[in-house]
Order: C-alpha cells, then structure tokens, then sequence
C-alpha cells in the first residue's frame, strides 16, 4: 500500500490552484511546481508586482534558552553573539574540516530564543553540539509555517494587510505583527533577490494568513507562484542551492564532492574573529593559502550560441525552465576542463543565457572567456561563454 506525501498548513488553498496537477516533492512535503500551465506569469509577478511562495517545507528549529546564542554560535559560521534582537543572519554550517554541512538562517527572535533554518534535517547536529550547554532545540518544521513574498509591491500589500508601517524594517531584520488578526513574525528576506519578506505563524493559522495576503494583495497583482519561477529568480540572484550548486559534506562520497565557505563565495559569512566555531581552524588554514576553486556566474554568449543552431539550419533552442544538472566548462578551444556548471537558465527579464559555476581559480576572473558544453541536435559542442560577478540581477529595491 502506497502513502501519499502530505500537503503543507496552506494546501487547501493551494491545491485548487494548480492547473495541471504538477506536484513536486520538497522535505516530505508536496509544493506546486507552478500553478498556472506555464510558470512564466508566475515569474514575471516577481519582477513586476509580487509573488507569494509556501516555504513551509523549510526545516525550522527553535533553540531556546540560556545558551542558545552560545550553541548557534557554536555552530554556524556567522557571529551570532556579536547580533542583535531583531537581526536574522544568513549562514553556512561546516563540519570539523571546514567543509558546509547546510546552509540556511538565524533569527534572534530573543536573548534567549532563537529560529534556525535550514534545507535538510539538522536536529541530531544541533542536540549534538548542545551537549553541556543550558538549551532545548525543538524541531518546529510541521508547528511553524511560511510563506515568502516577493517583488516590488511586496511592501505595499504587506502594510495593507498588517496596518502597520515597514517603512523602517531593514534588511534581514524582524518584527512581530498582527496580519487581520493572525499572529506574525515578518523578515525581510527572501529567495529572489528582489524587494521580499517572509513571514511566519503557527501552521494553525495558515489559512487565515493566506486569505489576508490574497485579499490585500490582489488589487496590486499578487500572484501565488510555485517553485519553476522561484528557480529562475534565484538563478538570477546567484543564489545557491543545496544539492544542486554544493553537495552536503554529509552526503558526498568523496572528497571532491565537498567544499567550503570560501569555494562557495561566502567567505563574507565566516566569523574569523571568533574565538571557536565548528570548522574554524580548517578555514583559518585554508584562507593562507592560495584558492583552488571559486563559484561564480558564467554567461553563455548568444551570437556563438545562435550559430551552432543556424549551421544546422535551425532556431536556436533555449531552456524554457531553469535546469539542475553538471555542464563541463573549458578553457578556450582546448579539452582541458576547468570547472562546471551546475544551474542555469534563460533570464527572462534580462535576456541572458545564466549558469552559476564552480571553476579553477585562474580561470574564475571576471571577464574571462570560457567554452561550455552544449547538445545540438544530438551531438555535443561547445558555446563560448564569459564568466560574471554574481548576482547578476541587484535592484537597488531589494535593500532600499
């Protein structure tokens, strides 16, 4: 006998919405890959007026207690004891060897209350670097749901559904409100790289929640959006994705498969002034000396592409949803590989072939000229390519 998954706290109002039934599985749970036949509309909201995502498959853990800053900040990468109540910080975890384990966020809800979360189960690392110390991890993934709104009128509805002035809310912060009537911590984060909050309640009142942002939100273009937007969006944003742009040291089954803070481009969360933190010592070391890989953003250039098609008598042929898959880069007109892509997508809004990449340091400078493979008709070859700072995509809105 086969069990269905479940819905998330918001599937009641979800569930209709989706046109062509097309689920996907995402921590135990199902979520709309899109709602609408094609998720174009979907994406375009996020850029133009506003989008509303179920995050609820998020793992969430609530650390409580005298020590709960001291665990965390045993844990994670950032410097969680030198944070503020009212801050949420955006960090990697890593094991003793300095390789990332997860990465996720910390909201300082209290001194002594804070709520981490992450993309895969991180309860048994957490209770195992509690040991000694005065706190209670609770995993509150099925008591806590979210949603994420994002775009440039994410602000307006949010304030007409509250009544209450985001104006001052800054950039990874917090604050509690009521949404008619339904208890919510709201931050001002996201997964799009565009204006964005998220907000959290009990899953008990899910769907009021959902009733008050649709009913407010409506009027100014809000959108329910599944995760085919959500992809391009973050693609867009350079933002990385577990199990698709890094492996977990936790699942990789070699060596190579890992990689550290300062591979993936956030050397900027580490806390080297620190005093201890799980995998300190391995990433002091590993900051000496000279960087082997880095990730970064790779564009494939159009014109080189468009001839691989036309000498076939052919239109060129893009991606109409964004892919998770390794793609090898070269070095110009050699067979020596440098590196790989591992997402990619065509950039509706910006009109650009994107792909997020892990490449050989010598070969990771802005600017530089790369060839990644490509299939034609069948057959493999090759289309020239550029390597680009991330994010690709920053609208000052985002921050402002």
């Amino acid at each position: 006998m086969t069990r269905s998954l479940p819905g998330t706290p918001f599937h009641p109002r979800t569930a209709p919405l989706v046109e062509g039934q097309t689920w996907r599985r995402w921590a135990g749970f199902v979520v709309a890959s899109s709602y609408e036949l094609h998720h174009d509309r979907e994406y375009h909201a996020i850029r133009t007026s506003a989008a509303l995502f179920d995050v609820s498959p998020l793992f969430k853990y609530h650390v409580r207690g005298p020590d709960a800053v001291r665990l965390v900040d045993r844990v994670v990468t950032r410097d969680v004891a030198g944070a503020r109540v009212g801050q949420v910080l955006y960090t990697p975890w890593c094991d003793a060897a300095g390789k990332v384990l997860d990465d996720g966020t910390v909201s300082i809800l209290a001194p002594d209350f804070l709520r981490v979360t992450a993309a895969d189960p991180n309860y048994r690392w957490l209770c195992e670097n509690a040991r000694g110390l005065r706190v209670t991890v609770d995993d509150a993934s099925e008591s806590v749901a979210a949603l994420a709104l994002q775009g440039p009128n994410a602000r307006t509805i949010l304030e007409h559904a509250t009544g209450t002035d985001l104006a001052g809310l800054r950039f990874f912060r917090l604050q509690n409100a009521l949404l008619r009537g339904v208890p919510v911590t709201i931050t001002r984060t996201g997964y799009t790289g565009d204006l964005g909050y998220e907000i959290w309640m009990d899953a008990s009142q899910a769907l009021p929640a959902w009733d008050a942002l649709i009913a407010a939100g409506t009027p100014f273009g809000l959108t329910p959006a599944g995760i085919l937007a959500l992809d391009v969006a973050r693609i867009e944003a350079g933002l990385l994705l577990l199990d698709v742009d890094y492996v977990s040291a936790r699942k990789a089954l070699i060596e190579p498969q890992k990689s550290s803070p300062l591979e993936l481009g956030l050397e900027w969360t580490v806390g080297f002034d620190k005093p201890a933190f799980v995998g300190r010592e391995a990433l002091v070391a590993e900051r000496e000396r000279p960087a082997e890989w880095r990730f970064t953003g790779v564009e494939v250039a159009w014109e080189p592409l468009e001839a691989l098609y036309t000498d076939l008598g052919l239109a060129p042929r893009l991606p109409t949803t964004a892919w998770r898959t390794s793609v090898p880069l070269y070095a110009p007109g050699s067979e020596h590989q440098v590196g790989y892509a591992t997402s990619g997508c065509w950039s509706p809004l910006l009109k650009r072939y994107l792909t997020l990449a892990h490449l050989e340091a010598p070969y990771a400078e802005p600017g530089r000229e790369l060839d990644m493979e490509v299939t034609v008709e069948h057959r493999r070859k090759r289309a020239r390519a550029n390597v680009c700072a991330l994010p690709f995509f920053n609208p000052g809105r985002k921050r402002a």
